[in-house]
């Protein structure tokens, strides 16, 4: 779990919770029949070991670079080159390829079972919908995980979220509010950390990807957990809010804004594993600090 399956965003115990409570249920809802020789919570093992042996079997990278595609922040590929390249070992199956604007940023690939899914074979299958993947025919970018130079040695086939840094020089900012981006903490002049996919700051983790969309006067954000919205005060993105007015944000050039400017209050720096939370007002609140867009 460690080495194969760890989040963009968030903690791994957070991820991994998630995981279990949206995915899990193809498992949790089996018979204990189904198994053999039972033992309470067995399907919570067998979910996770069954998923990470699945994807070992899975090396995308090597297999699109036996193929010559590898990760370049100059070459670009034929879509059909890189969809053959997968097909060709997953049974001469389609394989899903999604894309950001023209970059490759995720693979899925599907499976029927074989009999029951607590201890049948799982046999590559076609896609189920007829979602493209967005990716366009030809020019497509295959990014490396630190967006630029070629070659490379990972095995995921889309640029990976920045690490936090518990201080730093002030980060550049990037482009404005709109695409993808992530929300740099920046205070007393410095980065320290960002903000994750539930709101949070957070200075050890890793960054989330937000998406910013026009609307209305201003724009929405949203994470992997969500759209973003000030709730009760706090900066909070979960999947209960909604893209409606209530939830628009503005910028201030390329910091996020709110009702009383650009600046954002936390009571203190987190340190460690610790998530702030992220207020649009002062009260009582010690720390100041601004949310500067950097465009991915």
């Amino acid at each position: 779990m460690q080495t194969y399956w760890l989040p963009n965003d968030s903690t791994g115990e957070e991820f991994w919770e998630h995981e279990w409570g949206k995915h899990g249920t193809c498992v949790s809802t089996l018979e204990p029949k189904c198994f053999t020789d039972y033992q309470p919570t067995e399907e919570v093992s067998y979910f996770f070991n069954t998923t990470v042996s699945l994807f070992k079997t899975l090396p995308t990278y090597k297999w699109l670079a036996d193929a010559g595609i590898t990760p370049s922040s100059s070459k670009t590929y034929q879509l059909s080159d890189i969809q053959a390249a997968l097909s060709k070992n997953h049974g001469g199956k389609n394989v899903y390829v999604g894309c950001s604007g023209s970059a490759v940023e995720q693979v899925y690939y599907y499976f029927n079972v074989y009999g029951s899914v607590a201890n049948g074979q799982f046999v590559p299958a076609d896609p189920d919908n007829s979602d493209d993947g967005g990716c366009p025919s030809s020019g497509v970018k295959y990014l490396p995980k630190n967006g630029g130079g070629d070659g490379g040695g990972g095995s995921t086939t889309s640029p990976t979220p920045t690490s936090t840094t518990s201080g730093g020089s002030l980060p550049t900012p990037t482009g404005s509010f709109s695409g993808k981006g992530y929300l740099n903490a920046v205070t007393g002049g410095s980065k320290k950390g960002c903000i994750i996919g539930s709101g949070a700051w957070y200075t050890t983790g890793t960054c989330a990807t937000f998406t910013a969309a026009s609307s209305g006067n201003g724009f929405t954000l949203k994470s992997s957990k969500g759209f973003c919205s000030v709730s009760g005060g706090k900066l909070t993105c979960a999947g209960d809010a909604s893209s409606d007015d209530s939830n628009v944000f503005t910028a201030d050039g390329t910091n996020l804004a709110n009702a009383d400017g650009n600046d954002w209050y936390a009571d203190s720096v987190p340190s460690g594993s610790t998530q702030g939370a992220v207020y649009s007002e002062k009260g009582s609140h010690g720390t100041t600090l601004q949310l500067q867009w950097q465009s991915v």
